[in-house]
């Protein structure tokens, strides 16, 4: 008889979990920010390239229906602000395939909020709050103060290259080479994110809390653009916070505009066939919602296993959570 029934946290550990999920309700409701539920099924699913969407047949009203675990909750969240909800956060399970190992688990616990009228410095400030109140009174004072970086000036320092100039045969040349990979056949994003990952994310947060922006616009489906004042290039209102190597948090100046949002939906889609991958049903109602109206502001999904890994000291989110994949 084997073991494999047992938690891969342990009891203790998860008494620690629920002591931080109580800290994470606590910091919103000082700030009233209202505690949503929204479903983990939906009739759209992410359309972004970089992520694999589960799906599910269910018999619905409507017959038997093909419905997506949600990736985050992003869009039933967007529904809920077009409707009036003033500021709102979510400990929302969500689901990304093929996404196991040490910072990564199929099914997770995403906290995401949406403050309406707040600028996206204001919602990095409050994100790096709610970092330094998870992590403890020892534990945040060690976060630092929080630095910021750019994201063409960390491939400038750390691969002496321009992300937004560089020829793409030379980014590919220069992925293969990290990632011992042939990626003849990769597009720009697709490079940029594999020399994100194994050449600068790394040696984010060392030392520090440390936030990276001015993202490519490629980057960003649903954020808005604005221009880098070096050049005028296009860059998306994105951020991304991160503390010991880790990707923590990443948020957007929310983009609010429903053809815009429809036309990168269809952009997204198009990407997708041409890489050979399925296409993702686009989130309808989320266009309606949109279209009827939601408030300007910003939003931010961090991926809190993560968090809570780091705040208790831990080598992997499965121990820090009750069963991860290979249990459940």
């Amino acid at each position: 008889m084997t073991d494999d029934w047992r938690p891969t946290a342990t009891i203790e550990t998860l008494r620690e979990r629920a002591r931080l999920l109580a800290e994470v309700r606590a910091f919103f409701a000082r700030r009233g920010v209202l505690e949503v539920e929204t479903p983990v099924l939906g009739h759209g699913g992410s359309t972004e390239v970089h992520l694999v969407s589960l799906s599910a047949e269910a018999t619905t009203p409507a017959g038997r229906e093909r419905l997506w675990l949600q990736t985050s909750p992003e869009f039933a969240m967007k529904r809920l602000l077009a409707a009036g909800s003033g500021p709102i956060f979510q400990l929302a399970r969500s689901f990304r395939d093929g996404e196991v190992g040490r910072r990564h688990n199929l099914e997770f616990t995403m906290l995401e909020w949406y403050r309406p009228g707040f600028s996206l410095d204001e919602l990095i400030e409050e994100s790096a709050a709610l970092v330094r109140r998870v992590l403890g009174r020892e534990r945040g004072d060690e976060a630092g103060p929080l630095r910021r970086r750019r994201y063409r000036e960390l491939f400038r320092e750390h691969l002496a290259l321009d992300p937004f100039t560089a020829p793409l045969a030379e980014l590919r040349r220069r992925a293969g080479q990290v990632g011992g990979l042939d990626m003849a056949d990769s597009d720009r994003d697709g490079c940029l994110d594999l020399l994100m990952s194994v050449e600068i994310e790394p040696h984010l947060g060392r030392g520090g809390l440390e936030v990276v922006v001015d993202y490519p616009a490629s980057q960003a489906a649903l954020a808005r653009h604005h221009r880098d004042p070096e050049d005028g290039a296009r860059v998306a209102s994105r951020f991304e916070l991160y503390l010991e190597g880790l990707e923590l948090a990443n948020g957007y100046d929310e983009l609010t505009d429903a053809k815009e949002q429809a036309a990168r939906f269809a952009q997204d889609n198009a990407a997708r066939r041409a890489a050979g991958l399925s296409e993702v049903d686009v989130d309808q109602r989320l266009l309606a919602a949109l279209a009827h109206g939601m408030p300007e502001g910003s939003g931010v999904a961090l991926g809190l296993d993560r968090l809570i890994q780091l705040a208790l000291g831990k080598s992997s989110v499965a121990e820090v959570i009750a069963f991860a994949t290979p249990r459940c």
